[in-house]
């Protein structure tokens, strides 16, 4: 019953950033793994950053070194700061437990990157 509301989704260059937020409706964060995931078309669904119930974070070798994730519990909030944005990272954005997703799939956010 828990319920995930994404945002920060758009339309940037190669080169820019974005930055996605997802909030949760119970205080779930100090209890799970939280993941960014992210599906382009014609694509599985793969876990691109996850990060611990104590703040540790990892990451996909693709975005490592360009994508931060990091959460704020008293706001239930997890963040994912996207930058040095590549056409390849193009795809709806999910956000959900880590690593197999144990919360109902939303609607997702589009990232597109394009020239």
């Amino acid at each position: 019953q828990v319920q995930i509301v994404e945002s920060g989704g758009g339309s940037v260059q190669p080169g820019e950033s974005l930055r996605l937020s997802c909030v949760a409706s119970g205080s779930i964060f100090s209890m799970y793994i939280m993941g960014w995931f992210r599906q382009a078309p014609g694509k599985q669904r793969e876990l691109v950053a996850a990060i611990t119930t104590g703040g540790s974070p990892t990451y996909r070798e693709s975005v490592q070194g360009r994508f931060t994730i990091f959460k704020d519990n008293a706001k239930n909030t997890v963040y994912l700061q996207m930058d040095s944005l590549k056409v390849e990272d193009t795809a709806i954005y999910y956000c959900n437990t880590a690593p197999t997703g144990g919360l109902s799939w939303g609607p997702g956010i589009q990232v597109t990157v394009s020239s």
